[in-house]
């Protein structure tokens, strides 16, 4: 019986592993939590993994919170991750109507987050159009913001410049002006908005999620908040960001070219961390998911050491 026992139990190991990574097996280890938090009346679905001090991660376009999976088991070591579906997109609400979209009621929605799990500061971790919400809620709450990690989305002060002065930024952002017009959202589908998603197991996601999502809340995004021509028209003094900031630019990027990076410390009152990516493009989470977290790790054990 001894020699049947050590015989079963590696066989029994063997066949277990093997129906977890079989490709035909689509499950996969929970991420964390499902929850809602209400904003204003509407709801915000976040995933929640780990205890500690408050991480909130805001995703951008096309995308929702799932684009943070390499990133959110690591964090969670030391940090309660929050990794939320903006306005608009996948399980959270969807209203009509672009002043629910403008920039004040988006960085509302963070404020909501970090006040539902108790907390009166968060760092917290912007890409594309989570990047501009992080920019703006450092702005508008520094008393709220203990650190800022800006993915791919330049200060709005360089993207501005960049704008008003740079003839092939201009031509970059062609897209956002398309973004904008009445008809942008019919000629949407959930299939072609997850064009750049590479990983074939997480496509199927993608697609789902885009389907339960609102395309006009999406392109409100850019109706409310992108600039528009001129560029160079003012917009306001912007308040100096008061904490320190990690930035993490993905240089093959076609659609916010490294130029508008230039000068960003002179709007941070405290320190910057600049990582440049020369083989990553615009979604720097997943093109270099390994580099980013290890980065992302080092930086906030870094900034959170007595």
């Amino acid at each position: 019986m001894t020699i049947v026992r050590r015989t079963m139990i590696p066989l029994m190991s063997v066949l277990v592993t093997w129906l977890l990574v079989s490709p035909g097996n689509t499950a996969e280890p929970s991420l964390g939590e499902h929850g809602f938090v209400d904003s204003g009346g509407v709801k915000i679905h976040y995933v929640t993994q780990g205890e500690g001090p408050l991480v909130v991660m805001v995703h951008g376009f096309p995308d929702y919170w799932y684009t943070w999976r390499a990133q959110i088991p690591t964090l969670a070591e030391h940090f309660q991750v929050v990794a939320i579906d903006q306005r608009g997109y996948n399980r959270s609400g969807q209203p009509d109507g672009l002043e629910h979209y403008t920039m004040d009621k988006l960085v509302g929605d963070v404020k909501a987050v970090i006040e539902h799990f108790g907390q009166t500061r968060a760092t917290v971790i912007g890409h594309d159009w989570g990047g501009a919400v992080a920019w703006s809620f450092a702005m508008m709450h520094p008393q709220m913001t203990e650190r800022l990690v800006i993915l791919n989305l330049p200060h709005f002060n360089g993207l501005r410049r960049e704008l008003a002065n740079n003839p092939e930024q201009r031509k970059a952002s062609a897209y956002a002006r398309d973004f904008q017009s009445d008809q942008a959202a019919s000629k949407m589908t959930a299939e072609n908005l997850a064009f750049w998603v590479k990983d074939p197991a997480a496509k199927p996601k993608y697609i789902e999620a885009f389907n339960r999502s609102s395309f006009e809340g999406m392109l409100n995004y850019y109706k409310a908040n992108y600039p528009r021509e001129p560029y160079d028209q003012p917009s306001g003094e912007l308040p100096p960001v008061q904490c320190s900031v990690l930035m993490i630019h993905g240089l093959q990027d076609t659609a916010l070219l490294p130029g508008a990076l230039n000068d960003t410390w002179q709007w941070v009152a405290k320190d910057l961390t600049l990582v440049t990516l020369p083989t990553a493009g615009h979604f720097v989470q997943q093109d270099a998911a390994e580099q980013v977290t290890r980065i992302m790790a080092n930086w906030l054990e870094l900034k959170t050491a007595p």
